[in-house]
């Protein structure tokens, strides 16, 4: 059985940090600390909550100066292994919780936290409160020599990053983010240019636009800037922009049918539907990007969509099979519920046929 990430937070972690927070700070009462942490409710508490309460239950045994518990906090950081680097998060959590008002101090603890660990969640309550300063730092760690701190520049900008608060102005309007962006876009570093394409793919799904223009402006000056792109656009791939397709080359298959289909009339919750299909041309194929769209029942006889990419490539041929499973075993994040489903192939954008099976 795999490990819940909440259980990171375990009674081994909690003794390492609070064996080194003594080491720099003598008056740390390790044992009401760690009793603090594992308290009658810690089983019950998730992911973030048991963050957020590690945070919390520091800042009850540090020292009521902000800036002496962060500096000891900083001290512990640094002798702590970094194969803790999801866990380290909860130093970046105790900024968040105790820092907002002291700017300066908070802000450098967050460039220390954030190597090898991440600032991206704590950064986020800076940038609400003191938008134009936290930017502006922002612009720095863009061009820092760390990619920690550049890619914290990205990150910690993304109008929708997952497990944090949203910043609506920057759903709004992204153009202080696409500043960042635009000195990220050809980074040395992989790690850096996947949140760039992140961010620009959270900014396609409220300013589409947005992300269309730039795309148009950054497209064909390098495979590694092409690639980000890509990844940036897949909503808009996905969601079958005409325009975005257009731009990577995906052109309408109207030279492409679709024979020899076949798909089960009906599945079982919990087990696969299988479907397969020939993709014929009179000439060869070409370059094709190749979805299916579920469409699944929900209650009130509604439907909500689904793409579900089976790949993108140049096909130098005029004739090709493909054979698929879909699963529906029950997952956290989708309800089932039985009766008519749909499925449609979907080849450069274009649903070319759809087809009913029942789920059962």
């Amino acid at each position: 059985m795999s490990t819940l990430l909440k259980d990171l937070y375990n009674d081994r972690y909690i003794e390492v940090i609070s064996s080194e927070i003594k080491n720099h700070f003598v008056d740390f009462k390790k044992k009401e600390f760690n009793k603090a942490v594992f308290d009658d409710d810690w089983s019950q508490k998730e992911l973030k909550q048991r963050m957020r309460h590690i945070s919390m239950s520091l800042g009850r045994f540090l020292p009521n100066k902000y800036e002496n518990a962060v500096l000891i906090l900083q001290k512990t950081f640094k002798n702590t292994d970094k194969k803790y680097r999801l866990e380290n998060m909860i130093f970046q959590d105790f900024i968040e919780v105790y820092g907002l008002d002291n700017f300066e101090t908070s802000i450098k603890a967050l460039e220390v936290f954030t190597i090898e660990s991440s600032s991206e969640f704590a950064i986020r309550k800076f940038i609400i409160k003191y938008p134009c300063a936290t930017m502006k730092q922002m612009k720095k760690w863009a061009l820092s020599k760390n990619e920690h701190l550049r890619r914290l520049a990205s990150e910690g900008c993304r109008p929708r990053l997952p497990w944090a608060i949203a910043l609506n102005e920057f759903k709004k309007n992204p153009k202080e983010v696409i500043e960042i962006l635009e000195l990220l876009k050809d980074d040395e570093s992989e790690y850096v240019r996947k949140s760039v394409a992140n961010n620009i793919n959270d900014i396609s799904k409220d300013n589409p636009n947005f992300s269309v223009e730039l795309t148009k402006r950054w497209l064909n000056y390098s495979k590694n800037r092409d690639k980000l792109l890509k990844h940036g656009c897949r909503t808009l791939l996905k969601s079958r922009n005409y325009e975005v397709l257009k731009l990577f080359g995906l052109e309408p298959a109207l030279h492409v049918e679709i024979i020899n289909l076949s798909i089960e009339k009906s599945v079982k919750l919990g087990e696969e539907l299988e479907f397969s299909f020939q993709l014929h041309s009179e000439q060869n194929l070409g370059l094709l990007r190749i979805e299916y769209q579920m469409e699944f029942l929900r209650q009130n006889n509604r439907y909500s969509k689904k793409m579900f990419k089976i790949s993108e490539s140049k096909i130098d041929k005029k004739n090709k099979k493909i054979v698929k499973k879909h699963s529906f075993r029950p997952i956290s994040t989708r309800k089932y519920y039985t009766g008519e489903q749909r499925l449609s192939l979907v080849i450069n954008g274009e649903i070319k046929q759809t087809l009913v099976f029942n789920l059962c």
